[in-house]
């Protein structure tokens, strides 16, 4: 057995914990501050702000009528030359777009839902699947597979990131629209799937295997089997899988940035993000707010998924 913690035991491990928790928590609340502050309050220390200012938000959702940013009558001047090329001429303006034109953020949000919940949706499907055949069939070659799905994981995404985007070219997948959204799916799926066979055949693992021989005895197929009783067993992880995989997707940045780098319209809330914040109008506190727009899906789903990520449905569920 093992014995009581001391009282300053506890004291010393509650604070630790505690001082944990302000360490994770702590950028997130700064975020939250400084998008709700005016300009002449961002020098101010406090976490409060002294008056809340919620006009970016407005701007941002489009609740509110933007304001066109000002160009300075000395880059007026600069573009009015015949030498600078109109390709110049553009990327100049682009600085000084308005934030509404700049982060429009219902149009982001459905790019980076869209294409995080594919690749989640796909990348659990084939790890339900693949995660099964490998924790409950014998079949030559099943470690090498294992083992080789894991060391693609350890492979970097910027060592990747040439080689992908040369096949993009050659194949003639990066020169268009919907070719280079399904090099991007792809790139997601390849992503997130060695983890998911990894989490979901351990956790088949935990599965008796009494009860698909019982419910072989009852004439069920092993299909049958898989969806009639391990997949229900299998509902916490499989949200958990699922989560982890859109939030990986939801929060990439480096594949998206070449593969959609031509075409604006279809950018990604953390592409969308980049573009605000090295425009001429990126105030700290339309930064901020935009980051805390970002930042809603993932917490959201993840605080009302909470109550399923549970353990323990295997057990009772058959009596040995």
């Amino acid at each position: 057995m093992h014995g009581k913690r001391s009282l300053v035991q506890n004291i010393v491990l509650t604070g630790a914990i505690i001082l944990l928790l302000i360490f994770c928590l702590f950028p997130f609340i700064q975020i939250l501050s400084t998008s709700l502050k005016y300009q002449v309050d961002w020098g101010n220390p406090s976490l409060m702000p002294q008056r809340i200012n919620v006009d970016a938000y407005r701007e941002l959702l489009g609740f509110s009528v933007t304001k066109e940013v000002e160009i300075p009558e000395s880059i007026k001047q600069l573009l009015d030359n015949p030498l600078l090329r109109e390709e110049q001429k553009q990327n100049i303006l682009q600085k000084y777009r308005s934030s509404g034109d700049l982060f429009p953020f219902a149009r982001y949000f459905m790019n980076s839902f869209l294409l995080s919940a594919g690749a989640a949706l796909i990348s659990l499907t084939l790890a339900l699947f693949g995660g099964y055949s490998l924790s409950r069939l014998r079949f030559k070659g099943r470690k090498v597979i294992q083992r080789g799905a894991l060391f693609v994981y350890m492979v970097g995404g910027v060592l990747l990131l040439v080689p992908l985007y040369q096949m993009g070219v050659k194949t003639g997948l990066a020169s268009t629209l919907w070719g280079s959204v399904l090099s991007l799916l792809l790139i997601y799926i390849i992503q997130t799937l060695p983890v998911s066979l990894y989490m979901l055949g351990n956790y088949f693992r935990t599965i008796p295997l009494s009860l698909e021989e019982a419910a072989s005895m009852d004439g069920y197929s092993r299909i049958e089997s898989i969806f009639r009783i391990i997949l229900p067993l299998s509902i916490p992880m499989m949200i958990t899988v699922f989560i982890y995989c859109f939030i990986i997707a939801w929060n990439e940045f480096l594949f998206a940035s070449v593969f959609l780098r031509q075409f604006p319209d279809f950018h990604t809330l953390p592409l969308g993000l980049q573009s605000l914040f090295v425009s001429r109008n990126a105030k700290w506190d339309m930064i901020m707010s935009a980051s805390m727009l970002t930042l809603r899906p993932v917490v959201t789903r993840f605080i009302f998924a909470m109550r399923d990520l549970t353990g323990g449905l295997v057990e009772g569920g058959v009596k040995e």
